[in-house]
């Protein structure tokens, strides 16, 4: 039986101090002053438009995401959050989560940002190692980053690391080194993710030094090993967190949830009542953003898209798919995909139960090969 999801609320700051050459989220390299104060207007009005589409849904999590949101003032992001909450229906136990770097500028704010209502914290550490942090053109070193941790500590128990593996030059003990500093200051959560080179980045012109494929299971391997015994659970392809303590915001994403998407770039995806699933992009140009052309384009994801849509999410977590879910998130009864999982059961990607489909660890590990057989 269909009905409406989960929904969320993704917010894009699109300034940063530096452009990384990995990076290929949408980014302004901020020159001079930020007009904080006329993006968050235009925010606030791209929310509004939004609204009309969620049928008074509860916003279950928020998250602030960049660029670098945390060269926001202070005042800013509580003028934003304030707003916010009288516009949406949302709770004080509603996961509020901003991303930040390890930078003096950013972590002298966390303790506001806190007052402000934000309750968890996203660290962009990438490795601790500070001639592997100038290689990956970060603009901090390894003790900025410890410094940034610590204060996080003291302000907020619940806070996420960011760690990638798989760097130029970056040896099987640099990356144990790296996991043993995290483990170290006790975060809740690591997201731990190799490095990869997309076509519109600096980097993919670059020449780099990167670990060979048998050095990257390697690391994959012992890394893994390392952090479940340092008891956090992976329950995502990329994510180990302590009981309790998973990153609620992108568990919404990977169970097929609903979520607004508003400033420059941001994505949303909306669930309607008559069972569509609509997909909103919004406008990169930043002038015309606070001009107030907030859509690019709206569409209405087709019935053949949404199995491949659904699963590329929901193969990503370490738990079984429910077949009622599926039904529930895609408005799709599981028959119309019976040869299709037939297939990726033939090819030993998953296993069939009365309830639910599960992942094998080939599946896992051949994850692009699996989800290219619900490409329609």
């Amino acid at each position: 039986m269909f009905k409406l999801p989960p929904i969320s609320l993704y917010i894009h700051i699109p300034w940063c101090l530096k452009k990384c050459g990995y990076c290929d989220f949408y980014s302004y390299v901020s020159k001079s002053a930020i007009p904080e104060k006329k993006y968050i207007e235009h925010l606030l009005k791209d929310l509004e438009k939004d609204l009309s589409l969620i049928n008074e849904r509860k916003i279950n999590t928020i998250f602030i995401g960049g660029g670098t949101p945390s060269l926001l003032k202070n005042s800013s992001i509580e003028n934003l959050l304030k707003e916010i909450k009288k516009r949406t229906n949302i709770s004080n136990k509603t996961e509020i989560t901003i991303e930040s770097n390890p930078t003096t500028l950013e972590y002298k704010r966390f303790l506001n940002y806190k007052k402000s209502g934000i309750n968890r914290f996203s660290i962009g550490i990438q490795t601790f190692n500070s001639d592997l942090l100038k290689k990956i053109e970060r603009t901090y070193n390894k003790e900025e980053a410890i410094l940034a941790i610590e204060e996080i500590s003291k302000i907020n128990k619940n806070f996420n690391l960011d760690i990638m593996y798989g760097l130029p030059n970056q040896s099987l003990n640099d990356v144990l080194l790296d996991l043993k500093y995290a483990v170290k200051h006790n975060p809740t959560h690591i997201s731990w993710y190799q490095l990869t080179i997309e076509p519109n980045t600096l980097f993919y012109v670059k020449k780099l030094n990167l670990p060979n494929e048998n050095m990257i299971f390697k690391m994959l391997i012992q890394g893994d090993k390392f952090l479940k015994k340092s008891g956090y659970k992976k329950y995502e392809i990329s994510s180990y967190s302590k009981i309790n303590y998973e990153c609620q915001h992108n568990l919404n994403y990977w169970n097929f949830g609903d979520y607004i998407g508003i400033g420059c770039s941001a994505h949303g995806k909306i669930t309607q009542k008559n069972g569509d699933i609509i997909r909103t992009v919004k406008n990169k140009n930043l002038n015309d953003f606070i001009n107030g052309k907030y859509l690019k384009y709206k569409n209405i994801i087709l019935k053949k898209e949404r199995p491949f849509e659904y699963f590329m999410n929901t193969f990503r977590l370490y738990k079984p798919v429910l077949k009622k879910q599926f039904q529930e998130r895609t408005n799709i009864d599981p028959i119309y995909i019976k040869e299709k999982i037939k297939k990726a059961i033939e090819k030993g990607y998953i296993k069939d139960k009365i309830d639910f489909w599960n992942t094998t660890n080939k599946g896992k590990i051949f994850l692009n090969s699996l989800l290219k057989i619900f490409l329609d």
